[in-house]
C-alpha cells in the first residue's frame, strides 16, 4: 500500500476529464477516477468503465471532498 493516497496528483474519487489523443482508447471521457500506482487510471463514465487511461491525458474537474456528485450528458443546445 502506498504511503500517500495520491498518485501523480490524482486521488481515487476525483472527477476528471481525459482527452486521449492517440492509441486504442482515443476520445474524450469525463468520470470518476480509480488510481493505480503505475500511473494509469480507470475512469468510470456515464457510458461505462474505461481502463488504463494514462495520467498525462487527465485533468481534474473536481477533487474528492466527501460529497457525492452526479454527472450526465448535456442535452441542452
Amino acid at each position: 500500500m502506498p504511503d500517500s493516497p495520491f498518485v501523480k496528483g490524482f486521488q481515487t474519487g476525483d472527477i476528471a476529464k481525459a482527452i486521449v489523443t492517440k492509441g486504442q482508447k482515443m476520445g474524450t471521457y469525463i468520470g470518476r477516477i480509480a488510481v493505480r500506482s503505475t500511473g494509469s487510471f480507470n475512469l468510470s463514465t456515464v457510458t461505462g468503465l474505461v481502463q488504463g487511461i494514462g495520467y498525462k491525458y487527465c485533468s481534474i474537474l473536481q477533487r474528492k471532498d466527501g460529497y457525492s456528485y452526479a454527472y450526465s450528458k448535456s442535452t441542452s443546445a
